[in-house]
């Protein structure tokens, strides 16, 4: 197969799912897992995707949101374990802030059943996960209101009023991407505001994302990565890469992703 078609077959395999593995393109097509990996760092430097830890992911202009939908499926295993170690941080009696996000929303599930906590969340899906199961104990649970956006964040005037009111223990808090450079990003500029809402009701941050929001800036900036007290990631994000961000963070958690 001529390098040109594999191109061809990497970026149709890229439209389907989002998101595609090295060893996933290797078998598909053939050819080495070293193939595979010059073949996206040709089509990385062309700009038509970007190649991540183990694969490569959609290039996406910076003011577009791809929907929570699409998002829930790519690195799902990774956002489990990152859920998983961010729930270590959750102590009974705490009152935290929670934000949209298909990352958060795993750390959400593992809070069912703590009603010894209170959670401050501006996400419907994470309102409905806490509160969805009459049979069992739930947290107490305040959902801001606001406007929705493709990626299940409830944002705006009325979401920013509400927080406004709130002082937690801690904010656990999704981003579009983050950068060095950049700082904390997304889109969407109403979420931006939102965001920085979320991190104004408590002195401590922790940053859930995976490995494939690194580097990853979206138009609107709402945060420095020096605001950041955790950031958890998992382990797919490169061990140099977390050498170049360890000065600028003051703790980062890395999240071991079961194997499958």
């Amino acid at each position: 197969m001529l390098a040109a078609e594999r191109h061809s077959a990497i970026l149709a395999a890229l439209h389907t799912d989002g998101a595609v593995k090295v060893v996933d393109l290797a078998d598909l097509l053939g050819v080495s897992e070293m193939t595979i990996r010059r073949d996206l760092d040709v089509l990385d430097e062309r700009q038509v995707l970007r190649k991540v830890h183990g694969g490569a992911i959609v290039r996406g202009n910076r003011g577009i949101e791809p929907p929570s939908t699409a998002k829930a499926a790519r690195q799902h295993a990774e956002k489990v374990a990152i859920g998983r170690a961010a729930l270590g941080a959750v102590e009974d009696g705490m009152t935290i802030a929670v934000s949209a996000g298909t990352t958060t929303l795993e750390l959400a599930k593992l809070l069912r059943g703590r009603d010894a906590i209170t959670v401050v969340t501006n996400s419907i899906s994470i309102f409905q996960e806490l509160t969805g199961h009459p049979d069992e104990p739930n947290p107490v649970v305040y959902l801001t209101g606001g406007s929705r956006t493709p990626s299940d964040a409830l944002v705006g005037p009325i979401a920013n009023a509400a927080l406004n009111v709130f002082r937690v223990d801690a904010v656990f808090l999704g981003v579009h991407g983050f950068d060095i450079e950049s700082g904390l990003t997304t889109p969407n500029i109403a979420e931006a505001e939102t965001n920085r809402r979320l991190i104004a009701t408590s002195r401590r941050l922790f940053v859930l994302a995976d490995n494939t929001k690194y580097r990853e800036v979206g138009t609107n900036v709402f945060g420095r990565m020096s605001d950041i007290d955790t950031l958890v990631v998992d382990d797919g994000l490169a061990v140099a890469d977390r050498a170049a961000l360890a000065p600028h963070v003051e703790n980062i958690l890395v999240a071991e992703t079961e194997k499958s």
